[in-house]
């Protein structure tokens, strides 16, 4: 069979599957509006009238950011929607309002780990921000970032701060932060010309649609396509506070479940069961309000605490040491993916194990990066066109063997290498050592 006859029929095999994915997505999504809009608790898609009704009500304001078709925070998002027995009466204290797109949303007001595919703001008739929910730190996985019980608890944090509005209104302002130079997410140059202010529900409505995701992906465009590097800022945004020691609990606020040994967390002295009660003089209801402090931190510094520990409150420091921002990993991220575009020609990178360095004879301080994935089509096919394949072990970049994760090599890159710059790779492939090589985009 000829090249093109082949590539016809695996085109034919994979359309069918291709259109019954989007199928399903198209039916996800219009089924959502269909079951929220039919029971009553939730306005849909229309913020100003949830603001509106925030205000003759004098209700707070419950604002959660849904990707429908995503399955991450799956059972999360349908306990809330569907108002959890546990969580209903405090949910009757809120306007509720679900967004399941990112289309026309206002990038000044509402900032936050565009990574996710659910994130929750409580907010003041007036948008002055209480609080957000929403962790994640895993591909799929979101029993360590977010539960119902700290959701619950979120909001009674929420209902206090509303309670005592507008006198507490300044320690609020710092949850805004500076306005963004694009106004909505259309208006990125990456997304501009394919992306309207609103759904279409009268054609193909998850084509339609943009994603949380793509709004960090088109913040990294920006800078790419300029001469400067991209940030540490940009490229770990919403940093992990385990990343410092402090693993917290998503079943409460912002307890402190356990503090890593001979972190810096430790030598600051926080302690386990210490509840973060206030950081750089904001009020923490979640880990995502930690994440938001740490988000806009500097490079160094210390960070003001306060801390409840056994009935008192203690004035605590949170040390930032040059480099931080570098312990946390990216690789889970769906940003991560375009990332690897431009950074590793579509690849994606595993560690090896150790058995499997010692199947081949790779001593532990020595580069060995396993090709999990190559990508196949238009611009994630750099690497494959270049001649990598599956399974290829990596142990060598430009010269050097000294061991990365995928995550490192990735912000390295992002960070060093310009568009056109050429990386050599020598690999494993069997008995083979073979060098290959490929340009960044």
């Amino acid at each position: 069979m000829s090249r093109r006859g082949l590539l016809i029929v695996c085109v034919s095999l994979m359309l069918p599957r291709a259109m019954g994915v989007a199928q399903e997505r198209e039916i996800k999504v219009r089924g959502d509006r269909s079951r929220i809009e039919g029971a009553g608790y939730w306005i849909y898609n229309d913020l100003p009238r949830g603001s509106d009704e925030a205000k003759k009500s004098g209700k707070p304001l419950l604002v959660v950011f849904r990707c429908v078709p995503c399955e991450a925070c799956a059972q999360l998002d349908e306990q809330v929607a569907e108002r959890d027995p546990s969580v209903r009466e405090l949910l009757d204290k809120f306007v509720c309002v679900r967004i399941v797109h990112a289309n026309g949303m206002d990038l000044s007001q509402f900032q936050f780990d565009y990574d996710q595919s659910w994130a929750a703001f409580l907010l003041n008739a007036d948008l002055t921000i209480y609080g957000r929910y929403g962790t994640r730190s895993h591909q799929s996985e979101s029993k360590d970032d977010v539960s119902l019980e700290g959701f619950s608890k979120a909001l009674s944090g929420a209902l206090e701060l509303h309670a005592q509005f507008p006198k507490n209104k300044a320690a609020l302002l710092a949850k805004r932060g500076p306005d963004s130079d694009v106004k909505v997410p259309e208006q990125f140059p990456s997304l501009k010309g394919k992306y309207g202010a609103k759904l279409d529900y009268e054609g193909k409505v998850v084509q339609s649609c943009i994603h949380c995701h793509q709004v960090g992906e088109a913040v990294r465009l920006v800078t790419r396509s300029s001469d400067k590097p991209i940030s540490d800022k940009v490229l770990y945004p919403y940093p992990n506070p385990k990343i410092l020691g402090l693993i917290l609990d998503p079943k409460e606020k912002a307890k402190v479940q356990r503090v890593a040994a001979d972190s810096s967390a430790a030598e600051d002295g926080f302690r386990t069961g210490d509840e973060i009660a206030m950081l750089a003089g904001q009020p923490m209801l979640s880990i995502a309000d930690v994440q938001w402090v740490l988000h806009h931190a500097g490079e160094t510094g210390k960070l003001a605490a306060v801390v409840l520990r056994d009935g008192q409150t203690k004035s605590l420091t949170l040390t930032l040491a040059k480099g931080w921002r570098q312990q946390d990993d990216i690789s889970w991220r769906a940003t991560s993916w375009d990332l690897r575009r431009i950074t590793l020609g579509g690849m994606r990178l595993e560690t090896l194990s150790e058995d499997q360095r010692r199947e081949l004879n790779l001593p532990a301080d020595q580069l060995a990066l396993r090709a999990k994935w190559v990508g196949q089509y238009n611009e994630h096919a750099v690497a494959k066109r270049a001649g990598f394949i599956k399974d290829d072990i990596i142990v060598a970049i430009d010269g050097d063997r000294s061991p990365i994760t995928e995550s490192s090599l990735i912000a390295k890159f992002a960070q060093t290498k310009r568009p056109g710059d050429k990386i050599t790779m020598t690999v494993l492939r069997g008995q083979q050592r073979l060098e290959l090589s490929f340009a960044q985009q």
